[in-house]
C-alpha cells in the first residue's frame, strides 16, 4: 500500500476530478439503495398488502424522513388504487425506472470524471519517468539493461493502469454502495443485518489468504518481461552480426527460454488471481442462502418481517455482493500492481549521485585551461586510469593515442562528466568539475564520436540539436562547412528527409558529416573528437577530416585518434598504455626518436 500511496500523489493536480467523482459516486450509491427500496410498494400492490393512507403525510424533521417518504408513496398509491390498480402499478414502475435511470447517469458521470484523473496520472507518470531517465548519469545506464528500462516505462506503467488506477474507479463507489445498502437494511431488520455482518469479515479473511503471494508472482512476471525485451532490443540492434555469424538459433533459444519462463510465471499469477472471483461469488451465494433460511423463518414462522420488505431486503443483500466482489478484486489488483509500482518507483526515486551541488557555478566559456591532476579512475574494480595528469590550454589541440583499452575514451568521458573521478582533481579554469553546473558544462563542450548518434528525424532537426534556436540559414551554413550539403541536397526531400532510426538511410561518412555539422552549429569552446574518422573509407575520411580541421580551428580540442595520420598537426600528442601516459610530444619530435608513437605510425603505414 506504501507504493500505492506514492503513485496516487501524481493525482494531486487532478483532485477536482476526484472530488467530482466522489460526489457522483455518493449519488450513485444512494440511488442504488433507493432503487431497491422502491420495489417494496410494487410488491405490496402485487401481494395486496399496501397500507392505505388517505391523508397526505406532514414532514416534521430529518429523523422522520423515512416515515414521510413511505407515507407519501402509500398516499399516492392509495389515490391511484381508488381509481385503478393498474395506475398505481404504473406509478411505482415509473418511480423505479426513474431511480435506476438516475443511478446509471450518476455512475456514468463518476466514471467520466475519474477518467481524467486516471489518464492524467498515467501521462504524468510516463513524463516523470522519461524526464528522470534523461537526467540520470551515464553510469546508471551502464548497470541497467535497456530492455528492462523500456519495460518499466511501458509495460509496468500499463500494469499500473490495470491495477492501481482501476482501483480509483471502485475505491469510493463500492464501499459507499455497501454502506448505504446496509443503512437501509438496518431500517428493515436490525437482527437480520447483524446476521449478515458476521459473515462479511469471515469472507474477507478467506479471500485475502488467496491474494497473499500475488505481489511476488507479479514481480517475477514483470522482471521476465524486461528480460525478453532486452533480448529483443539486442537482437534488433545487432541483427547484421547475428546473421553474419549464422547465430539466429542461439538468439531464438535465448528468447524462447525467456518467454517460456514468462509463460510459467504468468500462468501461476493468473491462476491465483482467477481464484478470487469464484471464491468470492460462492461465499456471497452462501451468505444469501443463509439469509433466505433465516429471513424466511422470520416471514413464515415468526411473522416478524413483512414478505414484500424481505424480498426487497434480499435485493439489497444481493446488491452488496457486486461491490464486495469489486473490493476484493481491487485488493488483488493492488497486490498485483505493487510489484509494477515498485519497479517504476525504483527509477523515479533513483538517486543521482552526480546531481549539481546547490552552490554549483555556471561557466560560459573556457578562459585559460583544463587540468587533469593525478587522476585515478576504476570501473567495477577494474583500473582504467592511474595517476593521469594533463594540461589542455585554451586554443590548444591535444591528441590521445594508444592501444584499445588504454583509457583514451575514459579521459573524454571524465571531461564530459559522464562519470566522476575516484581520486585526483579535474578543473576547468581552476574550478573543480563537480562544482560546475552540468548544463553549462555540456554547453561548453561539443562531441563527435566514432558512432554517429543520429535520430529518426529530418536532417534539419538532427543538425539543429546543436543549437535549437538556429535559423535555417545557419543550419545550412553548418552543413556546408561540414561538407554535407552536397549529399543532403541529393536526398529525396533535402533537409526535410527523415533519415531513419540511427540514420540508417545514410552511409557512415554521411552520418559522420551530419554529426560534425551539429557540432559546428553548436560552436563549442571545447571540442572532443573520439575516433571520429576511424570507421570511414578513404574518400569519406578526407571529406570528414577537412570538416574537422575547420571545426578545430582556433578551438580547444581533445582528439582521441585511431588513425594517426589525422593528428599530425596536433600541438601535443599523448601516448597512453594501461591507463598511464608513456610519452608526450608533437609529431615531429616523437617521430625523430625510437618512440612507441613512431612504432604505431610505422605499423599503420605498413
Amino acid at each position: 500500500m506504501n507504493y500505492f500511496g506514492k503513485i496516487l500523489k501524481f493525482g494531486l493536480p487532478y483532485k477536482k476530478f476526484a472530488f467530482l467523482n466522489i460526489f457522483f459516486n455518493i449519488l450513485y450509491a444512494l440511488f442504488s439503495a433507493l432503487s431497491y427500496v422502491a420495489m417494496i410498494p410494487m410488491m405490496q400492490i402485487l401481494f395486496g398488502t399496501t397500507k392505505q393512507i388517505f391523508e397526505p403525510p406532514v414532514y416534521n424533521e430529518v429523523e422522520g424522513i423515512k416515515s414521510y417518504v413511505e407515507g407519501f408513496f402509500n398516499y399516492k398509491i392509495t389515490q391511484y388504487m381508488s381509481e385503478d390498480s393498474g395506475k398505481a402499478l404504473m406509478f411505482v414502475i415509473a418511480t423505479i425506472i426513474i431511480l435506476f435511470f438516475l443511478k446509471n447517469i450518476f455512475n456514468y458521470l463518476a466514471m467520466f470524471f475519474i477518467t481524467f484523473l486516471r489518464n492524467g496520472v498515467l501521462k504524468d507518470l510516463r513524463n516523470a519517468l522519461y524526464k528522470k531517465t534523461t537526467a540520470l548519469p551515464v553510469s546508471f545506464f551502464s548497470e541497467k539493461k535497456k530492455g528492462d528500462l523500456m519495460a518499466r516505462i511501458s509495460s509496468d506503467v500499463l500494469e499500473l493502469q490495470h491495477s492501481f488506477l482501476s482501483v480509483l474507479e471502485l475505491i469510493v463507489r463500492d464501499p459507499l454502495t455497501i454502506i448505504f445498502s446496509l443503512i437501509v437494511m438496518f431500517t428493515f431488520s436490525t437482527k437480520l443485518t447483524l446476521f449478515v455482518l458476521i459473515f462479511i469479515p469471515i469472507s474477507g479473511a478467506i479471500i485475502s489468504q488467496i491474494g497473499k503471494s500475488l505481489k511476488k508472482k507479479s514481480g517475477r512476471v514483470q522482471e521476465e518481461q524486461g528480460e525478453f525485451l532486452s533480448i529483443l532490443e539486442e537482437t534488433i540492434g545487432g541483427i547484421k552480426i547475428i546473421k553474419a555469424f549464422n547465430s539466429e538459433n542461439i538468439f531464438i533459444k535465448k528468447f524462447s527460454d525467456s518467454t517460456q519462463r514468462f509463460f510459467k510465471y504468468s500462468n501461476d499469477l493468473l491462476n491465483r488471481q482467477n481464484m478470487a472471483s469464484p471464491v468470492s461469488e460462492f461465499l456471497g451465494i452462501l451468505v444469501i442462502s443463509i439469509l433466505l433460511w433465516y429471513g424466511g423463518k422470520m416471514v413464515l414462522l415468526d411473522q416478524t418481517l413483512n414478505g414484500a420488505i424481505f424480498l426487497s431486503y434480499m435485493g439489497l443483500a444481493y446488491n452488496i455482493l457486486t461491490p464486495a466482489k469489486g473490493i476484493s478484486r481491487s485488493l488483488y489488483n493492488i497486490k498485483k500492481g505493487d510489484a509494477a509500482a515498485q519497479r517504476v518507483l525504483e527509477i523515479l526515486e533513483a538517486e543521482d549521485d552526480m546531481a549539481d551541488d546547490h552552490d554549483a557555478v555556471v561557466i560560459d566559456k573556457l578562459k585559460d585551461k583544463i587540468v587533469f591532476k593525478n587522476i585515478s579512475f576504476s570501473y567495477e574494480s577494474k583500473i582504467i586510469l592511474k595517476d593521469f595528469s594533463l594540461n589542455l590550454k585554451k586554443g590548444q589541440t591535444i591528441a590521445l593515442v594508444g592501444a584499445s583499452g588504454s583509457g583514451k575514451t575514459t579521459v573524454a568521458n571524465l571531461l564530459n562528466r559522464f562519470y566522476d573521478i575516484n581520486n585526483g582533481a579535474l578543473t576547468i579554469d581552476g574550478i573543480s568539475i563537480d562544482k560546475i553546473k552540468k548544463s553549462s558544462l555540456y554547453g561548453l563542450t561539443g562531441m563527435v564520436t566514432q558512432d554517429s548518434i543520429l535520430f529518426n528525424d529530418t536532417v534539419r532537426n538532427n543538425i539543429s540539436l546543436g543549437n535549437p534556436n538556429a535559423s535555417n540559414k545557419e543550419i545550412e551554413e553548418a552543413a556546408k562547412i561540414a561538407n554535407a550539403e552536397e549529399f543532403i541536397l541529393n536526398l529525396e526531400n533535402g533537409y526535410e528527409t527523415v533519415i531513419g532510426e540511427s540514420g540508417n538511410k545514410l552511409s557512415g561518412g554521411q552520418k559522420q558529416r551530419l554529426s560534425i555539422a551539429r557540432a559546428i552549429l553548436k560552436n563549442p569552446d571545447v571540442l572532443i573528437l573520439d575516433e571520429a574518422t576511424s570507421a570511414l573509407d578513404t574518400a569519406s575520411e578526407k571529406l570528414v577530416q577537412n570538416a574537422l580541421e575547420y571545426l578545430m580551428k582556433n578551438r580547444t580540442s581533445l582528439v582521441i585518434a585511431h588513425r594517426l595520420s589525422t593528428i599530425q598537426k596536433a600541438d601535443l600528442i599523448v601516448v597512453m598504455n594501461g591507463g598511464e601516459i608513456v610519452e608526450t610530444g608533437d609529431h615531429k619530435s616523437l617521430m625523430g626518436v625510437d618512440s612507441t608513437y613512431k612504432k604505431l605510425v610505422d605499423l599503420q603505414t605498413f
